[in-house]
């Protein structure tokens, strides 16, 4: 039986004493329960991703340094620590200390470059120290135990590290995890590491950091598997956790002389001693610990709660106390408002209505019953005097001319300067306020509705944000959300009876076709295929094709899809292609 604790800790990208901090806590707790071994996620000492931060020599001997203060306050129990490693190239690695000291490192082999990563920008895979040829595996025995080392996308390929571990040898391994969140990702990686710990005989150890990271949001989730790949443990999501899991670790020669695959390697790998005995048999108060198993969220529960974390660390590491959101009393700005008081507390949110002529009463009224039921602050700002002087500043070059689009924007634009104009006074972050099947489309006003600093909801799409908003009050159990706010048509509300409608399909057929396209990567020839309205597809796709260069100039905002617009999408402004 081997005693691990998963520090499913929270670290800021560049703090690196406060992530030591973190660490150094999480340690001591880890140590107080008598535990032989605590592993930190992947680059805990940089956080993650630290990106073009280890381009720079200082940052990556600082982050050594923080590796050398957390070995030095090691006892018996040891540390795994992701770390980033340096020799000719640099390194994603992991290191092994206790005693005070540095005993070992493993360089990660496998790395993404897919997606939002870009590892093989920076890092070089595992190599000997001589620089040629694969850096030989070793494993660690850690209370008696053998243990291999692997780092996030090692364990994703069932021929990486692993497998290699398993057959010289390991009876567990610990692999540390920068693991974003994306729907359906938890679930996905739940089947594949018990998947992994059957194959290899062997016990799993997964430990995932937590928090939002710019557009990423980490959720936890960390996991145990045993040698059968059964679920042990499983930690919350979207918090911060140490769990502490008693791992039995029987006799798996058996299974693996019988495994019909037969042995990847037939010898032992050589093995690096850090604690033959359990740190138990030291320990005081040895009550074995609960394993748990924190139950899995419903999907809306799961998604809303990544908004929320994604929204809090932003401001929250940025050093944003308050935000600021226009509300309009439509359902974007509602989900928004709602997602911020959840985040930051009512108290730190500011909601204000800018009217102008052709705003519906029912829209402020909606406004202002979601701020009272939200507790949020709220104010009403017209805008009809600024929109009026810019009409009259333009009456002579428009002489002649019918009120069209650039009317519209004008009011967007006045109010994107009011909400600009309070967040430069009072320090508050604007929040923007709109979906992903509007910004996938261009329904939106450049320097307008899109100013702000932070996006909560840019990857979400027009039916996700209903559902959500009727979470909302489920969860609640009476109506936060105004029930009109749900049901009544959605409009922008620039020009009179305007509805999104008139210049969108409707939604219920526009995110079928976004959802193909921007995220699956379908040609709109292959979309028409599948059933779909080809003089619509053409319509829609293209719409989406001549909109990049406003999307490049929008806030970011968290990431919750397989692909959302931002680091996952990287498409050229400038494209001659159709599809």
């Amino acid at each position: 039986m081997l005693r691990v604790a998963l520090a499913q800790i929270n670290p800021i990208v560049g703090d690196l004493e406060g992530n030591l901090a973190l660490m150094i806590d999480a340690y001591d707790r880890a140590e107080a329960a008598g535990c032989d071994v605590v592993a930190f996620p992947e680059l805990a000492t940089t956080g993650y991703p630290p990106e073009d931060l280890v381009l720079k020599p200082g940052f990556v001997a600082d982050n050594l340094s923080v590796l050398r203060k957390l070995a030095a306050h090691t006892g018996r129990c040891a540390a795994i620590v992701g770390f980033v490693d340096v020799d000719r190239d640099l390194y994603n690695a992991a290191a092994v200390c206790a005693r005070g000291e540095v005993l070992d490192t493993y360089r990660k082999r496998l790395l993404p470059n897919y997606s939002v990563f870009d590892e093989a920008r920076y890092f070089t895979p595992g190599t000997d120290r001589n620089g040629a040829g694969s850096d030989p595996l070793e494993l660690y025995v850690i209370g008696g135990v053998k243990v291999g080392i692997s780092i996030c996308e090692d364990i994703w390929s069932p021929f990486g590290p692993l497998a290699v571990q398993s057959a010289g040898g390991a009876e567990l391994n610990i692999n540390l995890n920068g693991s974003p969140f994306e729907v359906g990702k938890a679930e996905l990686r739940e089947r594949m590491l018990a998947t992994r710990a059957t194959d290899a005989h062997s016990a799993v150890v997964y430990v995932n950091q937590v928090g939002g990271q710019d557009e990423l949001v980490f959720d936890g989730g960390s996991l145990v598997f045993d040698a059968e790949g059964n679920l042990l443990a499983r930690a919350p999501q979207f918090v911060e956790s140490l769990m502490v899991v008693d791992i039995p670790i029987p006799p798996v020669y058996r299974k693996r002389l019988l495994d019909p695959r037969g042995r990847r390697i037939d010898v032992e790998l050589p093995l690096v001693h850090v604690s033959d005995a359990p740190v138990r048999a030291e320990a005081v108060g040895d009550d074995p610990p609960l394993q748990p198993i924190a139950e899995p969220l419903d999907p809306d529960r799961e998604l809303y709660d990544a908004l929320v974390l994604g929204t809090r660390d932003y401001c929250r590491k940025n050093g944003f106390t308050d935000v600021v959101i226009g509300l309009s009393g439509g359902i974007d700005s509602t989900l928004v408002a709602c997602i911020a008081a959840d985040a930051l507390g009512p108290d730190h949110v500011h909601g204000v209505s800018m009217p102008s002529r052709y705003s519906s009463d029912h829209s402020e009224s909606d406004a202002q019953l979601l701020a009272e039921n939200l507790g949020i602050s709220f104010r009403t700002i017209s805008i009809e005097p600024a929109f009026q002087a810019f009409l009259d500043m333009l009456a002579e070059p428009f002489e002649g001319r019918e009120p069209g689009l650039t009317y519209e924007n004008i009011q967007s634009r006045c109010r994107g300067q009011t909400l600009m104009a309070l967040s430069n006074e009072f320090g508050w972050m604007v929040l923007t306020t709109g979906n992903k099947s509007e910004l996938a489309v261009g329904y939106f006003t450049i320097y307008g509705d899109s100013v702000g600093g932070y996006a909560v909801i840019k990857d979400l799409l027009k039916l996700r944000v209903y559902d959500l908003c009727r979470y909302v009050n489920e969860t609640a159990g009476r109506d936060v959300i105004p029930p009109d706010v749900i049901t009544k048509p959605p409009s922008a509300e620039l020009r009179p009876d305007q509805r999104d409608d008139q210049s969108l399909p409707a939604y219920e057929v526009l995110d079928p076709i976004l959802e193909l396209y921007v995220e699956q990567d379908r040609t709109a020839a292959e979309i028409v295929e599948l059933g779909h309205d080809e003089e619509l597809v053409r319509r829609i796709t293209r719409l989406v094709d001549i909109s990049e260069y406003k999307r490049r100039q929008t806030p970011p905002g968290v990431r919750v899809s397989p692909k959302a617009f931002g680091k996952d999408r990287r498409l050229p402004i400038t494209s001659g292609y159709r599809g």
